[in-house]
């Protein structure tokens, strides 16, 4: 593999040649990529470094990945107007483990290729003179020529020191782990830069840094779990497809390069797009999967059926049975959602739409109920 093929697709790779020479050394490279816990899911769009690592793993190098649960207790302010909300300790336990299994989707889970470490081993150890002395490194003025903290100090928006002391932590990771090269998005330059100052005040060789583009969602925004513009890399694989096919076509090309690291196929947006989708699914849950997911899509969502197999529900309660109240209690979401669901025409029975809110149960029973455009519930007599 060329180095054309390890930074494919990057946005930053410096300092300038340093790649080059890093690979002159006689051993594998230690390719860092750090990712905090802050939601449940690893999306596509957080699976782009990903795909570097592994095809750093493909040439032989380890990939050494870091769950942030310590730096989590901080939360990243890269990219961010105001300070992350901090999780409990439990939610960032839950999440460090579904993050590795989504991971794994992407990157080799070879012992040989790939190193699994929690940066809690070495922060959550340090003392407080190891943090002032951490802290002597980079200056305050340096902190605030980044976009996100100048907006906010003008803006006269507050910013926490745990928010200052995050690049350091995540610096210090690229000590502990002697990084050879750090990967991260286009948001993640000023800390992965950062960790080459860090690193040669503890007298190591600094890293290489390594960005690639943040992907943008079908809303024109950038994919996070947060907005809920996103595809997490184990979702099931229907909603991974459909979530995929709501891509607008503009977009398809980028998706294509950065994604599937392929030239979009020619022909009509449609195919295209469905290719796509296949591609997705596929990576994350197998051949068999992305091809169910496909059937299951072209017959629910683009010629309006119910799917083949739909989960039955038994009617109980009053009869006549008040339906909002129902779907909040069996699809979640509030009565209210869905008496609005219900206004817009957003329910049907059997393919008819249903009106009103209370229906008796002689009319339901038996039938299938959909529920927007992808839920179906067939009811039976409790």
């Amino acid at each position: 593999m060329s180095i054309t093929e390890l930074t494919r697709n990057a946005v930053d790779v410096l300092p300038e040649g340093g790649l080059e020479q890093k690979l002159k050394a006689a051993r594998p490279l230690r390719v860092k990529l750090g990712i905090d816990v802050t939601s449940p899911d690893i999306h596509v769009g957080r699976g782009i470094p990903l795909q570097r690592m592994r095809a750093f793993q493909d040439e032989g190098h380890k990939a050494v990945l870091i769950i942030g649960d310590y730096t989590t207790r901080i939360g990243d302010p890269s990219g961010r107007s105001s300070e992350r909300p901090i999780l409990s300790d439990e939610e960032i336990d839950a999440n460090a483990q579904r993050y590795l299994d989504q991971a794994k989707t992407i990157i080799r889970d070879d012992p040989e290729l790939l190193e699994v470490r929690y940066n809690g081993e070495w922060l959550s150890k340090l003392s407080y003179a190891d943090v002032v002395r951490l802290g002597r490194i980079i200056t305050v003025a340096r902190m605030l020529e980044r976009d996100d903290f100048e907006k906010r100090y003008r803006a006269g928006e507050p910013i926490s020191v745990s928010e200052l002391l995050y690049p350091l932590m995540q610096a210090y990771d690229s000590v502990a782990v002697e990084a050879d090269v750090e990967l991260g998005g286009t948001d993640q330059l000023y800390n992965l830069l950062a960790g080459r100052d860090v690193m040669e005040a503890y007298g190591l060789d600094p890293q290489v840094v390594l960005t690639t583009p943040l992907l943008l969602s079908w809303d024109g925004e950038k994919m996070s779990s947060s907005i809920g513009n996103n595809i997490p890399l184990t979702a099931p694989p229907e909603e991974m497809f459909g979530r995929t096919m709501r891509i607008p076509d503009s977009m398809l090309r980028d998706w294509w390069r950065l994604v599937a690291e392929q030239p979009m196929p020619e022909g009509d947006p449609l195919s295209a797009k469905l290719a796509l989708a296949r591609l997705i699914v596929a990576r994350s849950h197998g051949e068999e999967a992305a091809r169910a997911a496909e059937a299951y899509f072209t017959r629910v969502v683009r010629e309006g059926q119910a799917p083949e197999d739909v989960d039955e529900v038994r009617l109980e309660g009053p009869d006549p049975l008040h339906l909002p109240a129902f779907l909040a209690s069996t699809l979640g979401e509030s009565t209210s959602h869905w008496r609005r669901t219900i206004d817009q025409g957003g329910v049907k029975l059997d393919g008819e739409t249903l009106s009103g809110y209370d229906h008796a149960w002689s009319e339901l029973q038996g039938a299938v109920l959909q529920a927007g455009k992808r839920r179906f519930l067939r009811l039976v007599r409790g």
